[in-house]
C-alpha cells in the first residue's frame, strides 16, 4: 500500500484520475489541503521537477509528523499544521496568491485514521471517544456527548449524520449518561445498536451514520469546506485547477453546488438576455464526476464510495 510505513497504511483514492485532473507541470505550484499520510502528495512530487512546488495541510498531528519524516529533505515541499479553511492566509504567506496551478482536496477520514482505535474515529474498534482529528485542541466527542442537549445531539445525527432514528437515539444517549458516562467507542456503539430496528441497511452497522454525523460536527467539516472552497478562486491562477473527492452526500452536494455556482457566472433574472461573457463564469467543469472502478473498489474497498470532481480557473 502507499502511504504511512509501520503498523496503520494508507492507500490514496482515485490516485491516477487525481494526476490526470490536476494537469501537473514539472514546474507548477499545487496545494494537497488534505495531506493525511502522504499518498498523493508522494505521487505530486514524483512528477514535479526540481523548479515544482507543493505545499500540505492537515489538521492532524500525527500527519504532520509523518510528512516531516517522509519529505523533510525535499525543498520542493512544505506543510502547514491547520485546517484547510487557512488556504488562502497559508498561499499569501507564501507569496502565492493567485500563482497556484493545483489545489487538491481529499476529504473524509484516513484509513490510518480510522484503524487506529486510539483516535476514537471508528465504532469497530474499542478506543476513547475522541473523533478529533487535530487531539491537540477543541472538545473530543466524549466531553461534547456528556453535556449537550439531547435536541442538540439529535440535530448533529441527523444533519450531519443523515441519521433517520436521531431522536430515539439521542434520547437514548442522554439517558445512558444518567447511568455512567459515556467515555468509549464502544459504549456509544453498543447504545445506539440497542435502540436500532433490527432489519434496517444490514450491509452497514447500526452506528454509521451516528458516528458520522458526530464526526463531522465535531471537526467543523462542513463549514471548513465551505471557508476553504470560497478561497480557491483568489488562491489559483487563470488555467488552474480544483480537484475535489468526496465520500458522502453532504460533502459532494457542497463541492458540486459550488463548481456549478463558478461555472455559471453572476446571478442574473433567467429571463434577462444576456451572454455567457457577460456573466463572467470563474471556473469550467472538466468533465463528469469521477468514481473508483471496479479494480480499484476491489483492492480499496474504502473507495467505493469516492467521488472525484474537477474544475478550471478560467
Amino acid at each position: 500500500m502507499s502511504g504511512e510505513s509501520g503498523e496503520f497504511s494508507h492507500r490514496p483514492v482515485l490516485l491516477g484520475e487525481v494526476l490526470e485532473a490536476l494537469k501537473l507541470k514539472p514546474a507548477g505550484i499545487y496545494v494537497d489541503a488534505t495531506f493525511g499520510r502522504g499518498g498523493h502528495s508522494e505521487a505530486i512530487l514524483g512528477v514535479l521537477g526540481p523548479d515544482g512546488r507543493l505545499l500540505g495541510l492537515d489538521k492532524d498531528p500525527q500527519a504532520i509528523a509523518v510528512s516531516q519524516e517522509r519529505f523533510s529533505g525535499d525543498a520542493r515541499f512544505s506543510i502547514h499544521h491547520g485546517s484547510f479553511a487557512d488556504l488562502a492566509q497559508v498561499i499569501a504567506e507564501a507569496d502565492l496568491s493567485g500563482k497556484v496551478d493545483g489545489v487538491l482536496m481529499d476529504l473524509g477520514v484516513s484509513s490510518p485514521q480510522l484503524d487506529d482505535a486510539s483516535r476514537g474515529f471508528s465504532f469497530m474498534r474499542d478506543g476513547p471517544l475522541d473523533m478529533r482529528m487535530d487531539n491537540s485542541r477543541g472538545v473530543s466527542a466524549a466531553e461534547w456527548l456528556a453535556h449537550a442537549k439531547e435536541a442538540d445531539i439529535a440535530r448533529v445525527l441527523k444533519e450531519y449524520g443523515e441519521e433517520r432514528f436521531s431522536k430515539r437515539i439521542a434520547r437514548a444517549i442522554v439517558s445512558a449518561r444518567q447511568e455512567a458516562p459515556i467515555e468509549t467507542t464502544g459504549q456509544l456503539s453498543a447504545i445506539i445498536k440497542a435502540v436500532m430496528p433490527k432489519q434496517r441497511e444490514q450491509d452497514k452497522h447500526p452506528a454509521t451514520r451516528s458516528f458520522q454525523g458526530i464526526r463531522i460536527f465535531i471537526n467543523q467539516e462542513l463549514d471548513d469546506l465551505r471557508d476553504c472552497l470560497d478561497q480557491v478562486i483568489d488562491v489559483l491562477n487563470c488555467g488552474g485547477r480544483l480537484a475535489v473527492i468526496s465520500f458522502h452526500s453532504l460533502e459532494d452536494r457542497i463541492v458540486k453546488r459550488f463548481m456549478r455556482d463558478q461555472a455559471r457566472g453572476d446571478d442574473y433574472p433567467p429571463d434577462l438576455p444576456v451572454t455567457v461573457d457577460q456573466l463572467k463564469p470563474k471556473m469550467r467543469l472538466i468533465g463528469k464526476a469521477i468514481r473508483a472502478s471496479a479494480n480499484e473498489v476491489d483492492l480499496n474497498p474504502r473507495a467505493r464510495s469516492a467521488v472525484l470532481r474537477v474544475a478550471e480557473k478560467v
